[in-house]
């Protein structure tokens, strides 16, 4: 049974499913009718190391660069609609061959164009980010986003880090934090140059 996180809580993933060795992040978001521009919606995931900081662009995962160096982060392709059910990005991940200085993964949502769309995450609804185990597509870990992100056009929904009283064990955390300054903004603050 997947345990579900309000904003800030998070769980010990290898806890809730012994012997975890790869897992699926899915990111999922509907989006609401307006007359305007189509949403197109980008999730990414940043490998950071000491200081919450990437190592080095390449740490930077998503539809232009979809696999980290050593293959262990997999973007696995850009929904350019969000339509339909279930999962609209997903990222695989495999959790043995993380290299040893990547302490976390944030999993973040942008908005493609949103300036010049006029667009916000307060026009999203129904935004979600689960964990599923890869060996059964069992759910581990769910959040659903329910803040008014009004004037937000990126956002780290959660993130999976190492925990530090289990060796080889991973936690995720939902952190559901936005930046106004879009995809800019959230790459900067993870060290990423643009």
């Amino acid at each position: 049974m997947a345990v579900s996180l309000t904003k800030g809580g998070n769980v010990s993933l290898t806890k809730q499913a012994p012997g975890l060795s790869a897992i699926r992040v899915g990111l999922g978001w509907d989006t609401r009718v307006t007359d305007g521009a189509a949403f197109d919606l980008d999730a990414s995931a940043f490998l950071l190391g000491a200081g919450g900081k990437v190592r080095s662009d390449a740490d930077f995962i998503f539809y232009n660069q979809p696999r980290s160096a050593d293959g262990s982060v997999v973007h696995k392709g850009d929904n350019l609609t969000g339509e339909g059910e279930g999962d609209d990005e997903v990222i695989a991940v495999s959790l043995g061959q993380l290299p040893g200085d990547v302490e976390r993964i944030a999993f973040t949502v942008t908005i493609h164009e949103a300036d010049q769309r006029r667009q916000n995450f307060g026009m999203v609804q129904r935004a979600f980010i689960r964990v599923v185990d890869e060996r059964d597509s069992s759910e581990i870990a769910r959040y659903d986003l329910s803040e008014d992100a009004s004037v937000e056009t990126a956002m780290i929904f959660g993130e999976l880090y190492r925990d530090p009283n289990e060796a080889g064990g991973f936690k995720f955390k939902a952190r559901g934090e936005g930046f106004a300054g879009g995809l800019g903004a959230l790459a900067g603050s993870m060290g990423v140059k643009l």
